[in-house]
């Protein structure tokens, strides 16, 4: 079953088998897997494929990174040698499966994209690096998800460049090593914590990417806007920026809906008034909260006066699951400054009522 590589919202949709290799530079060719959007909007495919920068000269923001990456990369190429294996940490949408594809480019070298939760076994892992080119990037998404007997076999592989395959089975069982070319394994990683220590000192670069500022991403609106041939004003690229939450992935959807609302009710023009309007519509306010990010505060701060409330009331007075609170709502209001986390459960801040323009003092907290 072919595996969909995981992708930026704006960016190339490559359908990509666990034994199969994509080119990093774009879309495959003729000879290649087919993507369906291209066959229903080929335009609209090409649009979408744009938006995600090429190179490392494209890309914006993460400067630390940027740098160290170019040493890296310029070193490499000077030897003749693949780089070390690389580890991409961070939050989901900054950017891990764009820089693995630039790594790639960057390189001339072919991309191999898989994913930790469709590595099971150890067998599949032996496939897929036994199908390896010499000088290939690897790219697997959510490393830390794959299984315990497929991270084992790819100590062997990342650090001698070899695989074991078991023929047979029970006491009649024969191990029959086979090497296998040079590679570069590019990981990502949205939970560094939970990859094993010697997985993870395998890796001889570690980057770990941060949220982006307001100016980064008006940047990156301005570029998605130029190459989707829309005209977006400065003030509207600013106000979209602000409500990013400080991700790429976030301000390129906005940008979208944004533009739909500017096409069906406002006339084409992406100026302030659109883009406020159309993120009213879409119930995304003025620092990024969506309409569950409210429901969150809303509940801590009007029925429970503020807290302290347990994870799993505090979700069930919502209508989620404990594991969307506390997995995609949570990490957004805790770097806000809007809710935090103790031992007795969730507290709402004072910054959290005075954006849901309530009195803290009248709900008896005040943090």
């Amino acid at each position: 079953m072919a595996e969909r590589a995981p992708v930026d919202p704006g960016g190339p949709v490559h359908p990509v088998d666990t034994a199969g290799s994509v080119d990093p530079a774009g879309p495959a060719g003729p000879a290649g897997p087919v993507d369906p959007v291209e066959l229903a909007d080929p335009g609209e495919a090409a649009a979408e494929a744009a938006l995600r920068p090429h190179t490392l000269g494209e890309f914006v923001g993460q400067r630390r990174v940027w740098e160290q990456l170019s040493v890296l990369l310029d070193g490499s190429r000077s030897r003749g040698v693949p780089p070390e294996h690389l580890l991409l940490a961070g939050p989901p949408g900054l950017g891990k499966t764009t820089l693995a594809m630039i790594v790639a480019a960057e390189l001339g070298r072919p991309l191999r994209i898989t994913s930790g939760p469709v590595i099971q076994h150890a067998g599949e892992l032996a496939s897929i690096l036994s199908n390896v080119t010499e000088g290939e990037v690897l790219f697997v998404d959510e490393i830390h998800r794959m299984s315990r007997p497929a991270e084992e076999t790819l100590y062997l592989a990342m650090e001698d460049f070899r695989v074991d395959v078991v023929v047979g089975r029970g006491p009649g069982a024969t191990s029959i090593p086979l090497d296998i070319p040079r590679f570069t394994l590019v990981g990502a990683t949205t939970r560094a914590g939970l990859l094993p220590g010697p997985l993870r000192d395998r890796f001889g670069f570690t980057a770990q990417l941060d949220y982006y500022d307001d100016a980064e991403l008006a940047v990156i609106l301005a570029r998605s806007a130029g190459l989707l041939g829309l005209a977006l004003a400065p003030a509207a690229a600013a106000e979209i920026a602000g409500r990013s939450r400080g991700t790429p992935r976030v301000a390129n959807r906005l940008l979208r809906r944004v533009r739909d609302w500017a096409e069906v009710r406002g006339g084409g023009t992406l100026d302030l008034d659109a883009t406020a309007a159309a993120l009213e519509l879409y119930e995304v306010d003025a620092r990024g909260l969506d309409r569950l990010d409210r429901a969150v505060l809303d509940a801590l701060c009007r029925r429970f006066g503020g807290g302290p409330v347990g994870l799993s009331t505090l979700a069930v007075s919502v209508g989620e699951e404990t594991e969307t609170v506390e997995g995609v709502v949570e990490p957004f209001l805790l770097r806000e400054g809007l809710l935090v986390r103790t031992p007795r459960g969730r507290l709402a801040t004072s910054a959290a009522f005075a954006h849901l323009g309530l009195d803290p003092q009248a709900a008896g907290r005040l943090l």
